[in-house]
């Protein structure tokens, strides 16, 4: 057969298959969301799909978590690469959640297969979502691991259904998690989107032919390509640094860990050099390459194309060098469970490093981690063990022109939403008795950043609470004149005689009765804090953002009064 060329193929054509494609990975989440077992999943969204075409380059891929863009073809590739092609077989699903090949931690688990159509492989479709527990040393996961073997159980690539049949690899998963139910229904809402990955995709391959579905896509690449080719180029050509410390890695608590970024831009290139940043830790906050790319590639994106869909032509003017054995590149045996805090500090780095090329683009840092929170026990009222693992919203960073937005999911988390208080307490032994803006916690600046949020739990039975926040020794930094944000804040039963104050604990014992506070920090501000509108300020103090004591430390005085929106 031969390939239409770009005469034949009108730009209509091309625009049709371009949004076909997104609806369908669009469709292919609708469907794990709407069918999972798991609140974090079905409320929480932390999940992601896509469409690969055979050379494993993205088709279409939902909204979803950020830090998983470009990501899920690494999977499809390490099968190719370990079996050889010929190892697609239609009717065959694979699963891995090995940590050095997808990037991330145990639980974040990758389903994918391959898409035939009358015999010929097409693509494949491919789902990543968050199993809540994968039988690591503690329910949900642990804070302090030091080696891969403790964070649970690790697969693949493997596969799970093989020509149309279960293998015994569900049977292995089962008999490693502590919450089997929960987990394979999981497990089938992503084969469920799977299945509407292949039906979308076999619908376009009917309509259009295979030969024009290629040739769409060549051309949906070759634009996207020189759309962040031009983006590029824009940048004046020199070598751009920044760096920034995450406190420490949960183990040796006094050490902070280093992340250096380079980024050199040449022409319509562009590299980023992480090699300079600290070797892998004891602790588990290290990553696989594969995830350490995915993290810049968001810093890249929110710069260069921040309103394009990603697909197979993104990232082609980006170079990454990352160094194995480091934080970044880890090997075997080191620990993930918490991947991602140098990840969200990475991406703000990006900002940081290019600011001077790009002031009207960047924005100041954000609170810059996902400031977790499990809680794990037995729960009276229904006679079974829960666990809940939860995100904690904080402020961005602000930018020319605009605030930055209050109460949000960090920016390598993107769609995950904050779990409903009235889903929290149905679901689990818990009350949420505060859920509120933290006022002053921005950072002032002619464009303040935006707040974090108090979320404080009671607990209604015994159980174990784990907690991992960070980014307080590096909060997030203002930009131009802005200043830096108030850093996070856990207070153990708060006020009372046996009040403990903590950023990061594991598995560690509550009664009912014990209350967990948690402050999270806010945004930087961007340019000069004496050159705000007196009226924006008199407008953050009446709606509780600052505080009067705030407003006469780091504005110029403000009008006395102003109604409240």
């Amino acid at each position: 057969m031969t390939t239409p060329t770009m005469e034949a193929l009108d730009p209509v054509t091309v625009e049709i298959i371009r949004n076909a494609l997104t609806s369908a990975a669009d469709d292919m989440n609708a469907t794990l969301i709407r069918s999972a077992y798991s609140p974090i999943i079905y409320e929480g969204g932390d999940c992601v799909v896509a469409i690969l075409d055979t050379q494993h380059r993205v088709l279409g891929q939902s909204a979803g978590l950020p830090l998983f863009l470009g990501n899920l073809e690494y999977c499809s590739i390490a099968v190719e690469q370990q079996f050889g092609v010929e190892v697609w077989k239609e009717g065959d699903i694979w699963v891995l959640n090995d940590s050095y090949l997808g990037g991330t931690h145990l639980n974040d688990v990758t389903i994918f297969a391959p898409i035939f159509t009358g015999g010929t492989l097409v693509g494949f479709a491919a789902t990543r979502a968050h199993w809540m527990d994968m039988g690591s040393k503690d329910v949900g996961g642990s804070m302090d691991s030091v080696d891969i073997f403790q964070e649970g159980f690790r697969m693949g690539p493997v596969k799970l259904i093989e020509g149309g049949a279960e293998t015994s690899v569900i049977d292995l998963i089962k008999t490693n998690v502590r919450f089997p139910y929960q987990t394979i229904g999981d497990m089938n809402a992503m084969i469920a989107a799977l299945r509407m990955g292949m039906n979308r995709m076999t619908e376009l391959v009917g309509r259009y032919g295979i030969d024009v579905l290629q040739a769409a896509s060549e051309e949906i690449f070759r634009q996207t390509e020189v759309l962040e080719r031009e983006a590029v180029a824009a940048i004046p050509d020199g070598i751009y640094e920044a760096e920034g410390v995450l406190d420490n890695d949960g183990i040796d608590l006094d050490r902070p860990v280093p992340i250096k970024l380079r980024i050199t831009v040449v022409g319509d290139s562009i590299d980023f050099d992480v090699t300079e940043s600290a070797d892998q830790t004891r602790g588990p906050v290290n990553c696989g390459v594969a995830q350490a790319i995915s993290g810049l590639r968001v810093g890249y994106k929110l710069l260069i194309s921040p309103h394009a869909n990603s697909n197979g032509g993104s990232f082609r003017p980006m170079t990454t060098q990352v160094r194995s054995g480091s934080v970044l590149g880890a090997v075997a045996p080191a620990a993930c469970q918490w991947y991602f805090s140098h990840l969200g500090l990475l991406i703000d780095l990006v900002s940081r490093a290019l600011a001077p090329a790009l002031p009207d683009r960047v924005a100041a840092a954000s609170h810059g981690d996902s400031m977790i929170i499990t809680v794990a026990g037995f729960d009276p009222r229904v006679g079974r063990n829960f666990v809940s693992i939860e995100a904690t919203l904080g402020g961005w960073g602000a930018w020319e022109g605009s605030d930055g937005e209050s109460a949000l999911i960090n920016n390598v988390n993107g769609s995950l939403r904050d779990l409903p208080i009235e889903m929290m307490e149905t679901r689990f032994p818990l009350r949420i008795t505060d859920y509120s803006i933290r006022p002053d916690s921005g950072g002032p600046g002619r464009w303040r950043g935006g707040n974090g949020v108090v979320r404080e739990y009671e607990f209604l039975s015994d159980c174990v609470v784990g907690l991992w926040f960070e980014r307080s020794i590096t909060p997030a930094w203002g930009l131009f004149g802005g200043s830096d944000s108030t850093g996070p804040e856990v207070i153990i039963n708060p006020g009372r005689a046996d009040e403990v104050r903590t950023l990061k604990a594991n598995a560690r014992p509550m009664k009912a009765g014990d209350v967990v506070r948690l402050a999270v920090g806010g945004g930087g501000g961007y340019g000069d804090p004496q050159q705000r509108d007196p009226q924006a300020v008199v407008h953050d103090i009446a709606n509780g953002y600052i505080t009067p004591e705030f407003a006469a430390l780091h504005y110029p005085h403000p009008p006395i009064t102003q109604e409240k929106d």
